[in-house]
């Protein structure tokens, strides 16, 4: 009678342990060795629904401004890491490894590691061109994608920065222009030029969050190599190695729900942002109003809101 029922809890056991969340995490933070280096990761809060995978933009600027997205770690978990190349991550000088599928790679590492079924990638910026090129490689594991700010096509950014630049008083479009075409720049303008470019598209909100102040005193620190090399000297110019990518057609192929967000004054324009959004099946679009670049820092709570609604429509 006695070993019968030994027998009888410990098949319920094993059925208790086979009906558990294969995506539930317990709250970590550490270090994961890849090629080229180590990458710093954190896993934050805990839940039985999907985690939430975070992508920085860049490439090479650190995850820190991506911290409020914490707040959504109410039923999953959040995960944050910087890519090989800068924040608390080892600083890489191999140009080899500065390409995309070596951050693929590396995503791919870190959701290994830490035994993830199922995933909702949000990337931001250049973390949209790394989520929808791991998306491409992995569909299999990804439950649905969020795609802030996007830079999915390099040729379409640039013509919308000229676009953006262009309609700037002379004192700021020439300074820039000058710089962009390699003329020798006149320090003093150029700087007042880029203050007032960035302040424009990018974090329009003042003072800036705490975030934003130390992903870009961890950015200037490291001063990122990947991010010249990648991309260019600054955001108004693509002559990195992302020159002339194009990955749209990977959108016309995504099987998972998609929530675009741009700002209102983004440089990822809502114009261009709409035409991805057109061809990519099941997604939909949110423009919040009097934000740049960083929405997050303009109107986080408003961004938090979108997110959350996106979330509540799955069926994880």
């Amino acid at each position: 009678m006695k070993s019968s029922s030994l027998l009888i809890l410990g098949i319920i056991f094993m059925q208790f342990l086979g009906c558990q969340n294969p995506n539930l995490l317990k709250p970590e933070e550490g270090f994961l060795e890849v090629e080229g280096g180590k990458i710093w990761y954190e896993v934050f809060g805990s839940g039985n629904k999907t985690p939430i995978l975070l992508l920085h933009g860049g490439p090479g600027y650190p995850s820190y401004y991506l911290n409020p997205l914490k707040k959504l770690a109410n039923d999953r978990s959040v995960i944050l890491f910087d890519q090989l190349g800068c924040g608390r991550s080892d600083i890489l000088t191999d140009t080899t490894l500065m390409t995309i599928d070596a951050y693929v790679d590396q995503t791919r590492k870190l959701i290994e590691h830490l035994k993830i079924d199922k995933v909702i990638i949000y990337g931001h910026s250049w973390g949209t061109t790394l989520g929808t090129e791991y998306y491409k490689k992995y569909p299999d594991n990804i439950e649905a994608i969020i795609l802030g700010s996007p830079c999915i096509d390099s040729d379409m950014w640039q013509n919308d920065t000229d676009k953006l630049v262009s309609q700037l008083p002379d004192s700021i479009r020439v300074p820039i222009e000058n710089h962009k075409n390699k003329s020798i720049p006149d320090t003093t303008a150029l700087n007042k030029a880029i203050d007032y470019f960035y302040h424009e598209f990018y974090t329009r909100k003042l003072p800036l969050s705490k975030d934003i102040i130390k992903a870009d005193s961890s950015w200037y620190a490291k001063e990122s190599m990947v991010y010249e090399y990648m991309f260019g000297v600054e955001e108004y110019s693509i002559d990195g190695t992302l020159k002339g990518y194009d990955g749209k057609e990977i959108l016309k192929k995504i099987n998972v729900p998609v929530l675009y967000i741009t700002g209102e004054y983004d440089t990822a324009t809502p114009s261009t942002v709409k035409k991805y959004q057109e061809i990519t099946p099941n997604s939909r679009l949110e423009i919040i109003e009097d934000a740049g670049h960083q929405t997050l820092n303009d109107n986080e709570e408003i961004e938090l809101k979108i997110i959350e609604s996106f979330l509540k429509e799955l069926k994880e």
